[in-house]
């Protein structure tokens, strides 16, 4: 079978995508990391929410070798993957007005805390709601996005507002409004997203630097390990008992 030009075309895409991320969002990760440092350090507990495929970004950095123990994934009910059926419930879910507060209200979050927001459009009233209550318990809020959807489409949010206004940091993932990075002749939609990909990167890169961070300030960072390598069980124990109050994906 010969080489797929259009899978090679998907990969230069993609790696391209990650290289402008690389270098335009140095910045922005650093002090994303820093910010997830220094909520580890004080004490505080972070969170990850995303609705829809933007929830695989969250659920990446979630209870995973090679992750920050602490991170929890935070969830509204039928909003998070594909697996409510039907699976358009979960869209629809994204544009209901004061769900995010609900679920903000219910959930352990509190001042100090930190959370991420994946959004790739940033547009629905889950994540600019989800954003603008987080900010007013006095959570920092980082979030993750493709500022495009900002410049080229409108908010279905009353406030006429995206996610990225109601952050203290954005990471921009550089997505094409549509996020399809293909097209070909006989082929009438565009196709192959690349947002997953990169957003991804954009949260274990940030994940990196967090680490880096602590150590640097004399603080081992709370990570995972394989359970499928010698004393991974173990050590993951051992990480656990030590941050019981601030784990929440055990209860």
């Amino acid at each position: 079978m010969s080489e797929s030009k259009l899978a090679g075309r998907f990969f230069d895409a993609a790696i391209g995508l990650l290289q402008r991320t690389r270098d335009e969002e140095a910045a922005r990760i650093a002090a994303a990391g820093a910010a997830v440092a220094d909520t580890v350090a004080a004490g505080g507990r972070l969170f990850a929410f995303g609705a829809g495929h933007s929830s695989l970004a969250a659920q990446d950095v979630v209870y995973r070798a090679g992750g920050l123990a602490l991170m929890n994934l935070l969830t509204v009910p039928g909003a998070v993957g594909v697996d409510v059926v039907p699976a358009t419930l979960g869209s629809a879910l994204e544009r209901v007005d004061g769900l995010a507060g609900a679920v903000l209200d219910s959930s352990p979050a509190t001042e100090g805390d930190l959370l991420v927001i994946i959004s790739l459009s940033g547009r629905n009233a889950l994540p600019v709601e989800m954003a603008i209550n987080a900010r007013a318990l006095g959570l920092t809020v980082i979030g993750v996005t493709s500022v495009a959807y900002a410049e080229e489409t409108r908010s279905r949010h009353a406030s006429g507002t995206f996610l990225k206004d109601h952050c203290d940091i954005v990471l921009d993932s550089k997505i094409a409004v549509g996020d399809a990075e293909l097209t070909h002749e006989g082929i009438e939609a565009p196709f192959a997203p690349a947002s997953t990909v990169v957003t991804s990167a954009l949260m274990q890169a940030t994940m990196a630097v967090a680490a880096e961070q602590l150590a640097e300030r004399g603080i081992e960072p709370p990570l995972l390990r394989s359970g499928n390598v010698d004393g991974g069980h173990e050590w993951n124990g051992r990480v656990m008992t030590e941050y019981r109050d601030r784990i929440f994906y055990r209860n």
